[in-house]
């Protein structure tokens, strides 16, 4: 399972820890640290390698492995129903906050990429009513848009060969090849003098006078500050964890050889939420890509069943329709759908995170970044102050304990069904299917993957929540807060800063 983006990129190399002088189990100081390489992770390094500074970047898996790697890719201020729900939850001051960063996020990233072939091209970007019911949401979200400044507008001629029930349409938007814009990031960090890392998992990172130590499964590195770019913080500061909602999306690329896909980027603004584009295919063809859906991990069932429906839906609509490649991606939410980019609680104003882009990071990332290294380097961008306060107010904090009662009603339905099978007969287990049962008292995970029979603790190492088996990725995913893992226990990625011990120990 790989995504379009990554069969169709170079490879990105990557340095190794430690160096010239350096003590073994040590890397060589740096004014700055950034954990996780995708967009929001490289954007920075670079912005802080340009103003001089000493970068090492550290990946625990791959350059774009998450989130990055993984996406829908739409650089689009037109974002379904975003612009709306954020005013009706935060306002329009928020809301004009909001669309400024975004703003300048994706001009910036327009500017870098301008040269590049095969970065990025430019689309009209539609929001669509499949449904009579869903055009009162086109109206608030052309409303909110006029609002703050967007040139959105009405549209009977989408170019789907479906029938819609209306459509709003902002013109001049663009859609990238995300593993060649990561690429082109990672190329200017060399050679001013940054260094990335990957496989290097960060397990800590600990105050020190002066600056910070970040602790990884290589060695320590001190530096002067610290950025986590890693979707969620991996740090606890702040409970962020608290504060978001994850959600996993299935995506899906196919070859349509009796049609073209068409040429916009679309969103279908309410469910069943559907989301679509065209790509460049490994064979210098056009691909159309698909998304759908978005749950909470853990929760889905037989997640083989999300591409089945999947391919049935675009079935339907494009008949000749063959599948390429899959893949899913998780992002996360705020209570307002409102991000944050800034220095995190309790960390002394040099450990900085960014997260809660609800889907949107090709915006979002970018003006992440930007807000995070003007902090760093001495200047300020008010609308991410604006928006980082509306993090911390006492609405958002009403319906974050709203949200953590439904996380809580997880944990006790989790623990409840772990006792009610046993793992013994495990050996018969079919290749790719796995379960949650009891050995002793202990709730284990037992999968099979590749004829190799895996038992692990099914309890997640960040709260405690029994995991879930996720057929279609043969991975153990967390309902509570979004941590994923290998079959073999191994960290995939979310909040939990350890992977799962083997069964029994």
């Amino acid at each position: 399972m790989r995504s379009l983006w990554q069969l169709t990129a170079p490879p990105i190399p990557s340095d190794p820890f430690g160096g010239p002088g350096t003590d073994a189990g040590s890397e060589r100081p740096a004014d700055a640290v950034v954990v996780g390489a995708g967009l929001t992770g490289l954007v920075t390094a670079v912005l802080l390698a340009r103003a001089g500074q000493a970068v090492t970047v550290l990946e625990a898996r791959s350059v774009g492995a998450v989130a990055t790697g993984n996406t829908t890719a739409k650089l689009s201020l037109l974002q379904g129903t975003v612009m709306s729900d954020i005013r009706r939850l935060a306002g329009d001051e928020v809301l004009h906050a909001y669309v400024e960063g975004n703003r300048e996020g994706q001009a910036w990233l327009l500017r870098e990429l301008e040269g590049h072939e095969g970065a990025v091209e430019f689309r009209t970007a539609y929001t669509y009513a499949s449904a009579p019911e869903q055009l009162a949401s086109l109206e608030s979200e052309l409303d909110a848009a006029a609002s703050a400044g967007l040139a959105a507008r009405e549209t009977g001629e989408t170019g789907l060969p479906f029938e819609v029930h209306g459509a709003l349409a902002l013109d001049e938007q663009a859609q990238l090849q995300p593993m060649r814009v990561l690429s082109i990031l990672a190329a200017e960090l060399r050679e001013r003098g940054g260094r990335l890392v990957e496989g290097c998992e960060v397990h800590d990172v600990e105050q020190r006078e002066g600056g910070v130590r970040v602790v990884s499964g290589f060695g320590t590195i001190d530096a002067v500050a610290c950025v986590l770019a890693t979707g969620t913080p991996i740090l606890d500061r702040g409970l962020f964890f608290a504060k978001l909602k994850p959600s996993r999306s299935f995506v899906t690329a196919y070859h349509l050889p009796e049609a073209s896909p068409p040429r916009g980027m679309y969103v279908a603004a309410g469910t069943p939420m559907h989301s679509l584009r065209s790509a460049p295919d490994a064979d210098g063809g056009e691909a159309l890509v698909v998304g759908g859906g978005g749950r909470t991990p853990g929760t889905f069932g037989d997640t083989r069943e999300e591409l089945r429906e999947l391919d049935a839906w675009t079935a339907g609509h494009f008949p000749s329709a063959r599948r390429l490649t899959w893949w899913a991606a998780q992002d996360y939410q705020t209570h307002a759908r409102v991000p944050f980019a800034g220095a995190m609680p309790r960390g002394g104003g040099r450990i900085f995170a960014a997260t809660g882009y609800d889907k949107w990071g090709m915006t979002n990332g970018v003006a992440a970044a930007l807000a995070i290294t003007s902090e760093l380097l001495g200047g300020r961008k008010d609308w991410a102050e604006l928006l980082n306060d509306h993090g911390h107010s006492l609405a958002e904090a009403a319906q974050a304990v709203a949200a953590n009662a439904e996380v809580a009603g997880r944990m006790v339905s989790g623990w409840a069904g772990a006792e009610a099978r046993s793992v013994a007969g495990a050996e018969d287990l079919a290749d790719g299917e796995g379960f949650v049962g009891r050995d002793g008292v202990a709730p284990v995970g037992v999968s099979r993957v590749d004829g190799r029979l895996c038992k692990v603790s099914a309890v997640c190492p960040h709260m405690g929540g029994i995991l879930a088996w996720n057929a279609a990725e043969r991975s153990w995913d967390c309902p509570l807060h979004g941590s994923r893992f290998a079959a073999d226990g191994a960290r995939l990625e979310g909040p939990a800063l350890r992977g799962l011990a083997p069964a029994g120990e």
